[in-house]
């Protein structure tokens, strides 16, 4: 760990997004797994969850990710009760990206609320049962013979949409998270071994000096 990539990491987590996220429903491809994750780490989301049926399998394929989860953590869940149960507690509107004539275009959503979308798996989509609990149905417009988008590229299109309405609104200038759970991911993301160890072992983390070094 060397100062400027501990300042880097510090910077990273001060534009952290603690209301902003997405569900994935049945997204198991590890190249659709490991674009979506790229692209909420590149909005500063730090938490996003995974329905399925097949944790093993979900998680199976996240280690074929390239690693982009290592600063993402994905939440698997076998249904989307408690989910939306504990999002709509906390106050999140929930949003399905889905091609219905009930579907508005996602542009018109204000993302600076606190706000979770459900993508579904291109070839069956949001399971039917989920739609009738969401807030709203969003779409991306397409002017082209395509019916639908790669679903790492919807998430895309809409989390930069989102990130372009929180940065207008100013919601990057602050850190935005509170204090343990700030420090708890700075001592993880900067020492992701010594972290898994006393994980482990079930010690609490050293304290870190101003430059990121362990404080003996």
């Amino acid at each position: 760990m060397t100062p400027e990539r501990f300042q880097k990491i510090r910077v990273v987590l001060k534009r952290r997004q603690p209301d902003l996220t997405i569900i994935m429903d049945n997204v198991h491809k590890p190249h659709n797994l490991a674009a979506i994750i790229r692209s909420c780490d590149a909005v500063g989301i730090g938490d996003i969850h995974g329905i399925s049926s097949n944790e093993r399998k979900v998680g199976t394929n996240l280690k074929s990710a390239a690693g982009s989860n290592h600063w993402v953590h994905l939440h698997i869940h076998n249904s989307i009760t408690t989910v939306l149960s504990n999002l709509r507690s906390a106050g999140f509107f929930i949003y399905a990206a889905n091609t219905s004539e009930r579907a508005k275009d996602y542009r018109s959503i204000d993302y600076t609320e606190p706000t979770a979308m459900i993508l579904g798996a291109e070839l069956d989509g949001v399971s039917p049962g989920i739609l009738s609990q969401m807030d709203g149905e969003i779409m991306i417009p397409l002017d082209g013979m395509v019916a639908s988008l790669n679903v790492s590229v919807a998430a895309a299109v809409i989390l930069f949409e989102a990130q372009r309405q929180r940065k207008e609104a100013g919601l990057y200038q602050k850190n935005r998270l509170d204090d343990n759970t700030y420090n708890k991911l700075l001592f993880e993301f900067s020492y992701p071994d010594v972290a898994k160890h006393c994980q482990e072992s079930g010690l609490s983390y050293p304290a870190l000096d101003k430059e990121g070094y362990i404080i003996k």
